[in-house]
């Protein structure tokens, strides 16, 4: 099984997320690792100034960000859609 890295950006916004939205993350995060490309996560590779980051839909508005490493994966940033993409 591949690693999970957090990067501080994703540390210091996941401290921010209501409990619901922590255990929603903690839910689809399972999921990923099961399934990367389960239907529900619709992850995807980014465009732009995120090309080398995929998404994952963590909840109608939440959006995770991560980066495929040698050694797992990297959680970059988690946020809701306008706040990442803007």
């Amino acid at each position: 099984m591949k690693e999970i890295f957090l990067h501080k950006n994703f540390e210091k916004k996941y401290k921010k997320l209501e409990e619901k939205e922590r255990k929603r993350f903690k839910k689809r995060l399972n999921l990923f690792l099961i399934d990367e490309f389960n239907p529900l996560l619709n992850n995807h590779m980014l465009k732009g100034n995120f090309n080398s980051y995929r998404s994952l839909n963590i909840n109608a508005d939440l959006r995770l960000i991560f980066k495929e490493i040698q050694k797992g994966y990297l959680l970059v940033d988690i946020d809701n859609h306008n706040n990442l993409y803007k």
